[in-house]
């Protein structure tokens, strides 16, 4: 399940630069999670960073794109793989 950020967001530019998978962005009223690039981290670290640095708690698993571990890692592993192909 990808996550999303609620319109609690208060803009504070701490979630983007922890992403590592960069689905992070500026929308056009606050920051936004590209569903497609979310992998909760799986593959980088054990908690998703966003959520860890938020100081406002407004990242909560998205219900409109559940994901099992599986498919999680399987995002991953093809984001991994587009980035080095395009290197």
């Amino acid at each position: 399940m990808s996550l999303y950020i609620t319109d609690e967001c208060i803009n504070c530019d701490v979630c983007e630069p922890v992403c590592p998978n960069e689905a992070i962005f500026m929308g056009d009223v606050i920051y936004e999670i590209h569903p497609d690039l979310c992998t909760e981290c799986v593959g980088h670290h054990d908690k998703p960073q966003c959520q860890i640095f938020c100081p406002v708690d407004c990242i909560p698993l998205d219900p409109d794109h559940v994901e099992s571990q599986d498919d999680l890692m399987e995002k991953y592993k093809r984001l991994i793989a587009q980035k080095s192909a395009s290197n």
